[in-house]
């Protein structure tokens, strides 16, 4: 008698929102929608595995590993790392980024075998990841890690929030962002694009946590409740609020910006934080 296998499956699992090193784009903020399938045989309740235990077990696996942190490309040649005390020091070359220089605590960094990130790259990384705390009945597992489709503009940050007390206080994590600005309650397409491109892989500091501006090049540095942590790169990659940079603020200073571009008129930005979350900002005449 052959075997029978079934499958369990549930899309959105979670949001991978972390930061990956580019050659050409340099620090690139993304946010990967996890999917999965869990192929097995059905266990004493019938199931292949509990939607519970699903969203419980592999979510917090995820959230554990590659969520809100720096994917390094391990085998990039132009990639130095130092890993000691517990800590990831790093400098990443690439023919068109620019140097990156990072340090952090090791759980900050994910440090991928390849020579670039790519979903499928670590896709690879994170099965073995998810196999371990699945059960035994379940003989195959399936990951698929995809892009929201965004029709409108969109831009990918990085940022760190040292007051928050959870993974986002990383100096480097990020997301992929759509944004719509309304003018008089009406969609301003020409704003949307200007700023999608002006923060096209845009690092985003706080002014308090900038520590230099030395040969174009910016240098942020702070401390928060899981140790020291510092990002220096290029300049012309980085923008500055002088706010912290949570989606609240961005959206706020979003919306200063459209407003000096529509002065007179109604402003309201619906500024997004990776997928189906974010913050609106009104400026009223």
């Amino acid at each position: 008698m052959s075997r029978v296998l079934s499958s369990l499956f549930v899309e959105q699992l979670t949001v991978i929102d972390c930061a990956y090193l580019d050659a050409q784009r340099g620090v690139v903020g993304e946010s990967w929608i996890v999917d999965i399938e869990l192929r097995g045989e059905l266990d004493a309740q019938s199931m292949v595995l509990d939607f519970g235990e699903v969203k419980k077990g592999l979510k917090r696996a995820l959230d554990d590993s590659a969520d809100h942190t720096l994917i390094v490309p391990r085998r990039h040649a132009g990639l130095s790392v130092h890993e000691a005390g517990g800590r990831v020091d790093l400098e990443f070359r690439g023919p068109a980024a620019g140097a990156i220089e990072h340090s952090s605590p090791a759980i900050a960094v994910t440090l991928l075998d390849a020579e670039s990130v790519t979903a499928e790259a670590l896709t690879a990384h994170l099965k073995p990841v998810l196999a371990a705390v699945v059960p035994a009945n379940v003989a195959e597992l399936v990951l698929n890690l995809r892009s929201e489709a965004i029709s409108g503009p969109y831009y990918h940050y990085t940022h760190g929030l040292k007051k928050h007390a959870g993974h986002c206080q990383r100096i480097a994590h990020g997301h992929r962002s759509r944004i719509e600005i309304l003018v008089d309650g009406v969609r301003d397409a020409a704003l949307e694009a200007e700023q999608a491109a002006r923060w096209a892989d845009i690092y985003l500091g706080t002014r308090e946590d900038r520590v230099s501006t030395a040969n174009a090049r910016q240098r942020y540095e702070y401390t928060s409740a899981e140790g020291a942590f510092a990002m220096e790169l290029p300049a012309e990659r980085c923008d500055l609020l002088e706010t912290d940079t949570t989606v609240e603020c961005i959206a706020d200073h979003l919306a200063g910006l459209a407003a000096a571009a529509r002065p007179g008129r109604d402003i309201a930005v619906r500024a997004y934080e990776g997928v189906m979350k974010g913050a609106i900002a009104r400026r009223l005449r």
